[in-house]
């Protein structure tokens, strides 16, 4: 009786443990993208004082055009969590470059529908990392090479020249490349 009683206890602990690791909080932010997780007494402290200035460079993109693209999500997840730390938006200076075959995930709901047979599932992340101050930027190359035009693109896309072009020179403007 005590072997199950001790057992039946270290499994409602070990659930508990589990469970609470999986608790997301949602974004301050980006409320309904960039879900994150608390970290209790990280050693590593948050300087909570600084500006943190971060260029995203997005590349690829899932297979299954009803998926969202959970490198742009990155973006979101980056802001929500600095603010769950203690940090204001505007200490926040976030970029995200996009080639490659994340292309797609910049169309309309109408282009997207066109080519796809669905709504583009990152339009409304879109949306809300634009009215977040995030800079969207298409590459201009890998638009011109696909035939994808400003209009087709949602309308917080802005493009570049090149990726390289945009990432060289906000990385000149203080911004840390992060690459996902």
């Amino acid at each position: 009786m005590k072997k199950t009683y001790i057992l039946t206890l270290a499994l409602i602990l070990n659930t508990l443990i589990v469970l609470g690791q999986t608790q997301r909080t949602q974004g301050k932010i980006i409320p309904d993208f960039g879900q994150t997780f608390e970290v209790e007494n990280p050693e590593i402290k948050t300087d909570t004082n600084t500006q943190l200035k971060v260029i995203f460079d997005v590349s690829k993109s899932p297979e299954d055009v009803t998926q969202i693209n959970s490198y742009l999500v990155t973006a979101a997840r980056f802001l929500n969590m600095h603010a769950d730390a203690g940090m204001n938006l505007d200490q926040l200076s976030v970029a995200i470059t996009v080639h490659g075959s994340a292309w797609k995930d910049m169309l309309t709901d109408e282009v997207y529908m066109e080519k796809y047979g669905s709504k583009n599932p990152n339009s409304e992340l879109l949306n809300q990392l634009n009215t977040a101050g995030v800079d969207i930027i298409m590459c201009g190359q890998t638009a011109a090479y696909r035939k994808v035009s400003k209009s087709d693109c949602n309308t917080s896309v802005k493009f570049a020249l090149s990726a390289m072009t945009a990432l060289i020179q906000f990385q000149n403007n203080g911004y840390r490349f992060i690459k996902f």
